[in-house]
């Protein structure tokens, strides 16, 4: 039995996500599918690149990624397919597979890339609106019927990749920037861990500061602007049992500053 995981930005209403399910189930009945995410930001590409990332590596050897956040959908973007180690990526050509090829390149997997060509493995009638319906989702069924990439698919050299804001290193510490807002309203920032590793730091972000960092979401009273670490390792901020976000009133791409409190 193979996994085919499931990300889109359909949301729940329009039966999308149900029609996806129903394709891939007519051609791979004995086909797993786990729904990761149908509430992507709308055409928000990086938002599918961290969710991809945070996501696939706990997944077991042989699953199947099908991620259709698609603003380009019936342009010339090309459909792929990506073989990453031991898993594989379906979807549009447009990097929301970056993060995770990043994270599969500093571990030493092996990469392979293959434009989607192969139409005798799509659906008859391909619509210019739905290529997940259409392309994306009988392609997968049919890899987890146990046909290779290379069968359904030419290599490809120069797939699309996000070129992703990276944080710079200061002479009194870090500037980074908000890179997601989740559900709860925490804000990740794309300052990492190992970059702030036994630092005495103060947190700079929306007009507030933040001195010090914590370990927990409960390290705080309920109203506390806390920093801490997520659980991929991004520097993240809070509010104990309230929205970050909504309180600083910031979003994606906002300036973030860490500073050193005892003069590193």
């Amino acid at each position: 039995m193979t996994i085919i995981t499931l990300m889109s930005d359909f949301g729940l209403k329009d039966g999308n996500v149900g029609v996806m399910k129903g394709v891939m189930l007519g051609i791979a009945p004995l086909a797993q599918i786990v729904d990761v995410s149908h509430l992507i930001q709308p055409q928000d590409i990086l938002e599918a690149a961290l969710i991809l990332r945070r996501s696939a590596p706990f997944f077991p050897s042989g699953t199947i990624h099908v991620v259709v956040v698609d603003p380009g959908v019936g342009t010339e973007r090309r459909p792929i397919g990506a073989r990453l180690g031991s898993q594989v990526y379906v979807g549009p050509d447009n990097g929301t597979v970056t993060l995770l090829a990043e994270y599969g390149n500093e571990r030493g997997w092996e990469l392979e890339f293959f434009r989607l060509d192969r139409p005798e493995y799509w659906l008859g009638e391909v619509s210019q609106v739905f290529h997940g319906r259409d392309i994306f989702a009988p392609t997968a069924a049919y890899l987890a019927n146990g046909l290779r990439l290379d069968q359904v698919g030419s290599l490809l050299s120069d797939p699309v990749l996000l070129k992703l804001p990276k944080p710079v290193s200061t002479a009194t510490g870090w500037m980074g920037e908000v890179i997601h807002v989740d559900h709860f309203g925490n804000i990740s920032t794309n300052i990492l861990m190992e970059q702030l590793v036994e630092k005495d730091v103060r947190v700079r972000l929306g007009g507030e500061v933040i001195d010090g960092l914590v370990r927990t979401f409960g390290d705080g009273q309920p109203g506390d602007l806390i920093a801490l670490f997520g659980s991929t390792g991004n520097l993240i901020l809070a509010e104990v049992n309230g929205s970050a976000a909504q309180r600083l009133k910031v979003g994606v791409g906002e300036a973030v500053r860490v500073e050193w409190r005892s003069g590193q």
